[in-house]
């Protein structure tokens, strides 16, 4: 045991070892909850990691797999290659790492999700057309259009006692998240 903490504590690994230890403290806060990897948004927009090739991911997550790449290829690198000179050895390492880490962002992007889950609160706001014979206070159904150009069959109520009947083109106020359903009222009221 004493030769890999005279390997840890010897250079190059001893540049890294500080770094592995902050990671590894991280990482611990993330798993009791103290934060939150994915409220960094580093890595999401691109920035300097994206010209990297590293984008996509959360920043903490690359920042981690980088920094545990290089301190273990320096590790590996300073004992296995002990003739080469311990910068070399360094250089080398966080190359290693940074192809690693950037195949490791590849398999982790394709796992996490492709944006914002769509919800019933996106349609609020929007024009309708009323698809069944009349809309009341309990009944009705209208065809809404997304700004993606996907349309959708809704439950739809009034609260008041506007003439809704089928092809009336209305507009979408609220939604009732408990019942599933949107609040409309006359397109021609609501621009009015």
């Amino acid at each position: 045991m004493g030769g890999f903490f005279e390997a840890v504590l010897s250079f190059p690994t001893v540049v890294l070892t500080p770094l592995l230890i902050v990671v590894i403290g991280y990482w611990l806060v993330v798993i009791v909850g103290g934060a939150d990897p994915e409220g960094d948004g580093g890595g999401e927009s691109g920035g300097f990691l994206g010209f990297l090739g590293l984008g996509g991911v959360p920043a903490s997550v690359v920042l981690s797999l980088l920094v545990v790449f290089a301190w273990f290829a320096t590790l590996a690198g300073a004992q296995l290659l002990g003739a080469i000179p311990a910068v070399f050895v360094l250089a080398g390492a966080v190359a290693v790492a940074w192809v690693v880490a950037r195949l490791s962002v590849l398999v982790i992007k394709r796992f996490l999700p492709a944006g914002i889950e769509p919800s019933r609160a996106d349609f609020v706001g929007l024009t309708c057309v009323v698809r069944t014979g009349r809309v009341t206070r309990t009944f009705g159904q209208a065809e809404v259009h997304a700004p993606d150009g996907s349309s959708a069959i809704v439950q739809v109520r009034q609260a008041g006692d506007d003439d809704l009947r089928a092809g009336t083109v209305a507009l979408l106020y609220d939604v009732d998240p408990d019942g599933e359903f949107f609040w409309i009222v006359p397109a021609d009221i609501a621009t009015g």
